[in-house]
């Protein structure tokens, strides 16, 4: 079943295209990726389809019902979380406020602080944090704070998870941890992933396909084998075979 379906998305700023004619679905259960050079409209793309920026041309249809266009909070409440390239923890908060702010106001709006908090630490035990919850978020490593943008974004209780770069600037080990919690956190939350990321070795043992931009244009769709032998990709983003 189709859950997440993306027609023709355009995004102008004045004379600039950042995004044009995308077109793309994602069916519930799936992992998708999406890859790109840096400006190929990866991050402009997530922004239209979570409401952060409204799109120039095109339909965003997700769970039947058209979202493009909706604020932040309203299609957050419609089962969509996104994480940001840049970790954005409420810094003047603990590791579990900031849980706990996710779980009071996204989809699942919990009825009270205690109960929130309950949901916010067993979260927090899955990515890895329980022992920081009571820690400034400020304090946290960037992998921790990784981490944290990724249970708080769980706690809105998501069918669709969107992840912006949530390997970038890790070490290999860390990647490789991560790639094993994202995997859990999709099996434990019956999870749909879409995700933009630079680290490909994780994106093709993670993704089931991979949507590839150059210059704000689909250019490739396919599975992750087909993908990174595909002669388009090779010569736009992945470079000349040598």
């Amino acid at each position: 079943m189709t859950l997440l379906a993306a027609e023709g998305l355009e995004k102008r700023y004045g004379g600039v295209v950042a995004v044009r004619g995308v077109s793309f679905n994602v069916n519930a259960g799936e992992l998708i990726g999406i890859i790109g050079a840096n400006g190929a409209g990866k991050t402009t793309l997530f922004a239209m389809i979570a409401g952060n920026q409204r799109p120039t041309a095109g339909t965003i249809t997700f769970d039947g019902k058209r979202i493009d266009g909706l604020r932040p909070d309203m299609v957050s409440r419609r089962g969509i979380a996104r994480t940001f390239q840049i970790v954005r923890p409420f810094p003047s908060l603990t590791v579990l406020e900031n849980v706990v702010v996710g779980a009071l106001f996204g989809a699942r709006q919990e009825s009270s602080i205690a109960l929130a908090e309950q949901r916010a630490m067993v979260i927090l035990e899955d990515v890895g944090l329980a022992s920081r919850a009571h820690q400034m978020a400020s304090d946290l490593t960037l992998a921790s704070r990784k981490r944290l943008e990724v249970a708080r974004a769980i706690a809105t209780e998501p069918q669709l998870l969107m992840l912006d770069e949530v390997l970038a600037g890790l070490t290999p080990t860390e990647v490789n941890e991560a790639v094993t919690m994202i995997r859990a956190l999709k099996v434990r939350y019956g999870l749909t992933i879409v995700m933009v990321e630079h680290v490909l070795r994780a994106v093709m043992q993670l993704c089931e396909r991979i949507v590839v931009l150059h210059h704000g244009e689909k250019i490739a769709e396919d599975t992750p084998t087909a993908i990174s032998n595909d002669p388009a990709v090779i010569s736009a983003y992945l470079g000349p075979k040598k």
